[in-house]
């Protein structure tokens, strides 16, 4: 008799992914900050600034590697749309509606502390975004205290946030645009399109297409990590509604492929790459200033009475159900948590300002915010955990979108 396994979830393993993989960027983080204060501080980052070939290696890695992210990302938002928890609106409304104030309050917070400061404007991106991997690595440590629907809800949340992301990174911080690269880029666009259209479902001819458009898109002045995000929109996915995901899916095979990779490798580099950052001459009065101060409050302030005042007035208002099996107490515990911003912070950071100083003063606020926001967020989730929630078979009811 043969037994046919069932394909394994891409949520669950993106929850499972995403909780040890944000622990192994928690590592890489501190290792950052450890070797960027000790004697290895200039050796860290010379060999950041080195170039090989038209590159640093820090570009190498912001630009080449992380397009790898994006691309695992924008496959995630795909997946959700077409055959997941964001595939119907009645499922899309709760999270659309605290992302996007997730998004909109730590962006006025920033303004209204930095925003007056000449050259700081450009910045209101920067505490906007939540760090998935980070928040749910967060909530691994928590255990059962904390409800599968909210893992599910900040799995969700996150995920439009990043729709968000990736267009404000298109639109906001693109250099002047070369149009030679950019028909380049559009061409190669289309050939991907018409290969999807004509049903062609083998992944090698898209991926040699993705390298094509990440190059066109690099040359083109717009960020070559939107190379993913558009890739990822482009390959093709087999509908498995009743299922976890169609193992004949291109884009399941593709999603599955590169998750440990990303979670285990890219970001946590990414995060030793751009966490580093020396405290030397910093002080409480550095964290002060306007633009470490307008990232922190953003992240920890806006981040919380964004997400929390969204999903607190649409509950109100009737238009949705709070999250099942959860209290407000732990509502407002996961809010806190949209407030750990760290890669995608530092990554729109990085795209934000170009001067040292500057670029210090952001990773400073970043790593201030997302660090007060897994704490206080950890103390309310488990404060508010006391009785014995969820069993791990409510995962699976979780996954199939019951209450």
């Amino acid at each position: 008799m043969v037994v046919r396994l069932r394909p394994r979830s891409a949520l669950r393993a993106f929850l499972q992914s995403g909780a040890s993989g944000g622990l192994v960027l928690m590592a890489a983080a501190v290792a950052a900050m450890v070797v960027a204060n000790s004697s290895l501080s200039d050796s860290y980052f010379r060999i950041l600034s080195a170039h090989v070939g038209p590159l640093s290696v820090l570009h190498w890695i912001d630009d080449a590697l992380m397009s790898l992210f994006f691309l695992l990302v924008g496959l995630e938002i795909k997946r959700e749309l077409v055959d997941g928890h964001l595939a119907s609106w009645s499922d899309r409304v709760l999270p659309t509606i605290a992302a996007a104030s997730g998004m909109a309050v730590p962006a006025i917070v920033y303004l209204a502390i930095a925003g007056s400061t000449p050259g700081l404007a450009r910045g209101w991106a920067i505490p906007s975004a939540t760090d998935i991997a980070f928040a749910i690595g967060v909530m691994a440590l928590l255990g059962k205290r904390v409800p599968a629907s909210l893992k599910l809800f900040l799995t969700t949340v996150a995920i439009v946030d990043d729709m968000g992301a990736v267009a404000v990174i298109a639109l906001a911080y693109t250099r002047e645009i070369s149009g030679l690269a950019l028909l380049a880029a559009v061409v190669t666009t289309g050939v991907m399109f018409i290969l999807n259209r004509w049903g062609v479902v083998r992944l090698l001819p898209y991926l040699l297409l993705a390298l094509v458009l990440w190059a066109a898109v690099w040359m083109s002045g717009i960020h070559a990590t939107i190379a993913g995000v558009v890739t990822a929109a482009l390959i093709p996915i087999r509908r498995s509604p009743g299922a976890p995901d169609a193992a004949g899916s291109p884009l399941h095979r593709l999603e599955h492929g590169l998750q440990p990779w990303v979670a285990y490798a890219i970001v946590p580099l990414f995060g030793f790459a751009n966490a580093g950052v020396s405290l030397a001459g910093f002080g409480i009065s550095t964290l002060l200033t306007p633009l470490p101060l307008g990232i922190a409050a953003g992240l920890l302030v806006g981040k919380q009475v964004g997400v929390l005042g969204a999903v607190y007035g649409a509950v109100r208002l009737g238009w949705v159900n709070r999250p099942g099996g959860a209290s407000w107490v732990q509502v407002y515990g996961t809010a806190l948590l949209c407030g750990i911003g760290f890669t995608m912070s530092l990554f729109i950071g990085g795209l934000a300002f170009t001067d040292a100083t500057l670029e210090r003063q952001v990773k400073l606020g970043v790593l201030a915010g997302s660090i007060l926001s897994a704490l206080a967020g950890s103390c309310v989730l488990y404060l508010g955990g006391r009785h014995r929630l969820t069993p791990p078979e409510d995962m699976m009811a979780a996954e199939q979108g019951a209450p």
